[in-house]
C-alpha cells in the first residue's frame, strides 16, 4: 500500500507473488481505490491484516467487498486505540495478537470477545540470531537500544539514565539505532546532556547482528509495547536485556534469568539496571546465556509459524463447512 521493497527480495526467493498497490509514501486515496478494485474483482478466501492503517481500511472495504475470512491483527503497545477497535472489531472474523496482556486489555477494556483472539507468541530466527565470538568482551563497553524514535519509545528516559550512568563508567558507550520523526530533538538532548563522543546514532537496518555481537546490554525504554521482536533478537543472541515493565515485556524478560525491568518513565531505575549490568561481566554472561536457552526453546520460528497455520486453516474450515439447519 506504500513504497518499500525491505521484504520483496525474500516474497522473491519464496515465489510469492506481490502486488504493489501503490508506491506514494503514505496510504493515500490511489491505495485505497486499488485495494477496494482488487477485493471486489479478486476477492480472497481470507483477509490478513497487518499494522494499524490496513487493519482500519481493510476492514471496511473487505466487508463491503464479502471477503469470506477477515483476520485483523493487534501488535503495538498503543494499537488497539490507533485502530479503533472499539468501534471496528465486529467487522473482522477473528484477530490475532502477541501476547496474554494486551488480549486481556482488548477483552476487557474493548469488549472483544476472548474467543475472538487469538495469541500467537512472536518467533525469532535462532540460527540468524545467534551469539557472536565467544570469549570477547565489547570494548568500549556498548548499551545498544534498538527503537524506531517516536514518543512510545522515551529515548529522553533512556539518555537521561544513562547521563547517571556515565560518570560511573567513563567507557561506555550508548547506541541508538533506528529511524523517526525525533532524531533531531533526541540527538539535540543528548548533545545537551551527555558528554561529547558517549552516544552514537545508527539508522535502520535490516541485520542488525553485527550491533548486538559488540553491544553487552539491549535497553528497551518504551512507555508502550507489544512483545517486540528486537528483544528476542537480542535473547537469541545472548544478550541481557534492561527493560519497562509495558506491554508483553514481562513475558520474556525475566529478572534475575534473562535481565532487569524497570517501571517506565524511571531515569533512576534504570540507571540502576544499567549500572549493574555494566559492572558485572559474569551475570551479564549468565543472563545472555539462559535468555538464547529461552529463545530457542520457546520462541522458534517453527513453532510460531505452525500455530499461525493452525489457526487460519480453522478459520477457513468453519467458514466452508455447511450450516446444519435449526429444525430439520
Amino acid at each position: 500500500m506504500t513504497a518499500g521493497d525491505d521484504l520483496a527480495p525474500l516474497a522473491c526467493d519464496w515465489s510469492i507473488p506481490v502486488v504493489r498497490l501503490a508506491r506514494q509514501a503514505m496510504v493515500g486515496p490511489l491505495a485505497l481505490i486499488n485495494l477496494w478494485r482488487r477485493l471486489h474483482h479478486q476477492p480472497p478466501d481470507l483477509l490478513m491484516l497487518l499494522t494499524v492503517v490496513p487493519n482500519i481500511w481493510g476492514r471496511i472495504l473487505g466487508r463491503l467487498a464479502r471477503v469470506p475470512v477477515i483476520v485483523g491483527n493487534c501488535r503495538g503497545g498503543g494499537a488497539p486505540w490507533r485502530q479503533h477497535e472499539w468501534l471496528l472489531w465486529p467487522l473482522m472474523d477473528h484477530l490475532l495478537c502477541n501476547t496474554a496482556a494486551l488480549k486481556s486489555e482488548l477483552t476487557q477494556g474493548y469488549g472483544i470477545p476472548p474467543a475472538k483472539i487469538t495469541v500467537i507468541l512472536n518467533g525469532v530466527d535462532t540460527e540468524f540470531y545467534s551469539p557472536g565470538p565467544g570469549g570477547q568482551q565489547p570494548n568500549p563497553p556498548v548499551i545498544l537500544s534498538v527503537a524506531r524514535l517516536v514518543p512510545d519509545k522515551d529515548h529522553d528516559t533512556l539518555i537521561a539514565a544513562f547521563s547517571q550512568v556515565s560518570a560511573a563508567f567513563p567507557e561506555a558507550e550508548l547506541w541508538l539505532l533506528g529511524d523517526g520523526p525525533r532524531l533531531a530533538a533526541i540527538e539535540a538532548l543528548a548533545a545537551r546532556t551527555l558528554p561529547p563522543g558517549r552516544v552514537r546514532f545508527w539508522p535502520g537496518q535490516p541485520d542488525i547482528r553485527p550491533l548486538l555481537h559488540q553491544a553487552c546490554l539491549l535497553v528497551l525504554s518504551s512507555r508502550y509495547e507489544a512483545l517486540p521482536n528486537v528483544v528476542l533478537e537480542a535473547m537469541a543472541a545472548g544478550l541481557p536485556v534492561a527493560a519497562t515493565r509495558v506491554g508483553g515485556l514481562p513475558e520474556l524478560v525475566v529478572p534475575g534469568r534473562t535481565g532487569w525491568l524497570v517501571p517506565p518513565g524511571d531515569a533512576p531505575a534504570l540507571a540502576a539496571a544499567m549500572s549493574q549490568a555494566l559492572g558485572d561481566a559474569d551475570a551479564r554472561e549468565a543472563l545472555g546465556r539462559t535468555g538464547r536457552e529461552i529463545a530457542v526453546a520457546d520462541f522458534s520460528l517453527e513453532a510460531m509459524t505452525r500455530r499461525y497455520e493452525q489457526v487460519l486453516s480453522s478459520l477457513l474450515k468453519d467458514r466452508r463447512a455447511p450450516k446444519c439447519p435449526d429444525r430439520v
